[in-house]
């Protein structure tokens, strides 16, 4: 032959795609490889010729590469293929990969087809051509491929199954155990997949001894986070982290977890020590860039963004990142980035959760719905019952937001975020007022740390016109935690109370803890001006609305 087909394959397997590409198209060129005088031969180069597009991300190109490959395949008479597999089965490569031998492995090809539809998002698409591969043909990277698809399609029954038989092949699959997780299954019935004796196939028991005891409790943990334990499964983390320490994956989870309970110092600690481990990772860092938005640390937000962005641009975590570095500047910027994100991976829950938010504050509520409802379609965490509930409450929904507050907390029945939800829903007006003092109450009861009760509770003192129950319960949250929150409602409840000294030193004391606090920048300038016998809400003049443009532009140069 001309071109030698085994020159590629060999390219290949160094990397050397470029390469590969540029030989690939003389092989599939050669008159030796004629489709009708030698259709083993064309096979046989076509897919190689795809192989080289798809390792060099070109994937449309792959896709009509291996379907002319897969019709060349079909003019191949069954006689010669028998005979060419028997005579030449020694030639063969072991790797179920190789095209070295003289007939091409048809679901192979449909298998790489499918991978290639997936990289373009066309999922329903890449199932097509899935499910097109006999069962019995399938080996564990095809099954993982078609779990995934079954997922994104809401077949949750063919997914359960596809995964379970995953395990069966092999327990070490950790990403089948979460989804079988995510999917409802409990740790006893994933537990009871993996294999207790030899069988045909030669594959060892599984080991429940003390030496892998963890995968047992890495299951248990995964099961805890899905069914909304997320105490529970910390507790399990965390025992894993101290027989693994330093573990990235496990310090990631945890982080993920505290950052979705409000735990946002326990989760910042966790984001930075995975970073210091290994400052390239991507997963998970669009929940540390929210958190670190949330405290105002713009500089640390910049630098992460930055090291993301240099790391893959792709990714809709770096998406995630942008949108929350943009979002004090330009919600319009920053709400562009976070649909982007899910262009890029529809299935990506944060971004769905921070679009939400975004329109939202944007005044677009039935928008807003739409994304929260995707967020909680996908993972029905704390954060998407929030934002359902907030814009039912938005909408003046109000039966639709006590419907999804329930739910919550039926779903999080020892979550005190779930029971505080209600009790806004009954906070929303006069007649349920009483309803949701008990709410909070139970909440503050199940977590007294939780200081979005203890706010809601005080600003239901304070409409009822009890100021100094207000006073005397954010005072005795102050004593244990030092929060600018806690001080700026505070001086709000002081300076409706006419007490201006001590509203001017609580708002003070919430910029010393957070200098970005707009809600403290506000109220001490509206503040200042009574205290000065101006009235706030006079319009200012040219002069001072010139000085604020200023600070704005001097803000976006600190930003860049």
């Amino acid at each position: 032959m001309e071109v030698p087909k085994d020159q590629i394959a060999t390219l290949l397997e160094h990397g050397l795609y470029n390469s590969a590409q540029m030989l690939g198209c003389f092989l599939v060129s050669s008159p030796a490889a004629n489709a009708e005088s030698a259709p083993h031969l064309k096979t046989e180069s076509l897919v190689l010729l795809g192989d080289s597009f798809f390792r060099e991300r070109e994937y449309r190109r792959a896709i009509h590469t291996y379907k002319q490959a897969l019709q060349c395949y079909k003019m191949i008479p069954k006689q010669n293929m028998s005979s060419s597999r028997s005579s030449l089965a020694s030639n063969r490569s072991s790797s179920p990969n190789s095209c070295n031998g003289s007939v091409i492995n048809e679901n192979e090809v449909k298998f790489k087809i499918a991978s290639c539809h997936c990289s373009l998002n066309e999922n329903k698409a890449a199932l097509v051509e899935m499910e097109a591969i006999p069962s019995k043909a399938r080996n564990l990277p095809m099954n993982l491929l078609l779990g995934k698809l079954y997922r994104i399609s809401r077949h949750s029954r063919a997914a359960v199954a596809i995964y379970k038989e995953c395990l069966r092949h092999c327990p070490y699959v950790l990403d089948a155990i979460t989804a079988l997780a995510e999917l409802g299954s409990t740790a006893k019935d994933i537990i009871s997949l993996f294999p207790q004796t030899l069988n045909r196939s030669g594959r060892a028991p599984f080991d429940h001894s003390d030496s892998s005891r963890w995968l047992l409790r890495y299951v248990e943990a995964q099961c805890c986070i899905a069914s909304n334990d997320y105490k529970g499964g910390l507790e399990l983390f965390a025992d894993l982290l101290q027989r693994f320490p330093n573990n990235t994956h496990l310090l990631l989870e945890m982080a993920k977890v505290e950052a979705i309970i409000g735990k946002n110092e326990e989760a910042i600690m966790n984001f930075e020590k995975a970073r210091s481990i290994d400052p390239y990772i991507i997963t998970y860092m669009d929940e540390y860039a929210i958190l670190l938005k949330l405290k105002s640390e713009y500089p640390k937000l910049n630098k992460l963004v930055h090291d993301l962005l240099n790391v893959d641009p792709g990714r809709p975590e770096v998406f995630v990142a942008l949108s929350a570095l943009w979002e004090r500047k330009d919600e319009k910027k920053a709400l562009q980035y976070a649909e982007q994100s899910i262009r890029i991976d529809e299935r990506h829950v944060t971004g769905h959760l921070i679009k939400g938010n975004y329109l939202l504050t944007m005044k677009r509520a039935e928008a807003a719905l739409s994304a929260f409802r995707a967020a909680q379609e996908l993972r029905p965490d704390i954060r998407a019952y929030q934002g359902l509930v907030h814009t039912y409450l938005t909408l003046s929904k109000i039966k639709e937001a006590l419907y999804a507050s329930r739910e919550a907390m039926k779903a999080m029945p020892q979550s005190a975020k779930a029971l505080k939800l209600v009790g806004d829903v009954h906070a929303s007006s006069s007649s349920g007022r009483e309803k949701a003092k008990k709410f909070y109450e139970s909440s503050l009861r199940l977590e007294p740390g939780y200081l979005g009760a203890a706010l809601a509770l005080a600003e239901l003192h304070v409409i009822e016109g009890r100021n100094g129950d207000a006073v005397s319960l954010l005072e005795r949250y102050l004593k244990d935690w030092a929060d600018d929150s806690l001080h700026v409602k505070l001086a709000q409840v002081f300076a409706e109370t006419n007490m201006p000294q001590e509203a001017l030193s609580h708002y003070q004391a919430a910029l010393r803890l957070n200098p970005q606090n707009e809600a403290a920048k506000r109220g001490l300038e509206r503040l200042e001006k009574q205290m000065k016998g101006v009235d706030p809400d006079a319009p200012e003049e040219d002069e001072d609305n010139d000085v604020e443009d200023a600070d704005g532009d001097q803000d976006e140069t600190e930003l860049l």
